[in-house]
């Protein structure tokens, strides 16, 4: 499956990710949510490319559960465009997996369990760039995160996947959810924003800043 990706000229190309890497439990207030341990080193999984969905499933099997992340594309070995990405998840089949110790796999890896916006070129000079996200659900805010609240930083995630794994062109990489998460309702509609250089300061001010700032740019979809 391709993906979308706009350079600062504002001219659309196609990706082709080989692979999606995910970082879960990267924000603590949804470890906490969960139930879930602190854990001791960075936790990664992979979906493949087969799981990129263009549209946003409320069922396979059972009801899926959503979790909206900041993600990057790769592109010379370095992060070189930004999105938001949904890593679907079949919430109770991973509870029953993690009791015995078992890979999530069949539980995040599933055909149409990561949909992805639009990606954005970054400049070169973005290194220090502040990112912040949302998610509404129906008007409704669900999800609000910011990379300042990130256990691992975006330099930390870049660095820690190159110890283990080659990152290949296109490949897209998830850097984990803020608290909200929830089911998908058939019929609602999901609404995602980003925007860069807002700082962190509190929940609340973050809050009242992304009301007034413009965002970079915003995307929906029609849960199926």
């Amino acid at each position: 499956m391709a993906l979308k990706t706009i350079n600062q000229r504002g001219h659309l190309a196609q990706i082709i990710p080989s692979k999606i890497v995910c970082i879960g439990r990267n924000y603590v207030d949804h470890i906490h949510e969960l139930g879930n341990e602190l854990p001791d080193d960075m936790v990664v999984f992979i979906k493949p490319n087969s799981a990129i969905s263009e549209s946003l499933s409320s069922f396979h099997q059972e009801p899926i559960h959503f979790e909206t992340e900041l993600c990057f594309k790769v592109e010379n070995n370095q992060f070189s465009a930004v999105g938001i990405g949904l890593d679907l998840t079949k919430r109770g089949l991973q509870s029953k997996l993690k009791a015995k110790q078992l890979p999530w796999e069949r539980a995040k890896a599933f055909n149409g369990s990561a949909v992805f916006s639009e990606f954005i070129e970054l400049p070169s000079d973005s290194s220090s760039d502040k990112f912040c996200f949302q998610l509404t659900i129906d008007g409704v805010l669900a999800q609000l995160g910011h990379s300042d609240l990130m256990m691992y930083s975006v330099a930390d995630i870049q660095s820690a996947i190159a110890e283990f794994l080659t990152l290949e062109d296109g490949d897209i990489v998830m850097t984990g959810t803020p608290k909200g998460v929830g089911e998908v309702s058939k019929g609602a509609s999901f609404e995602v924003k980003l925007w860069t250089g807002i700082e962190y300061d509190s929940f609340e001010q973050l809050l009242s800043n992304t009301k007034t700032a413009e965002p970079l740019w915003t995307q929906s979809w029609l849960a199926e």
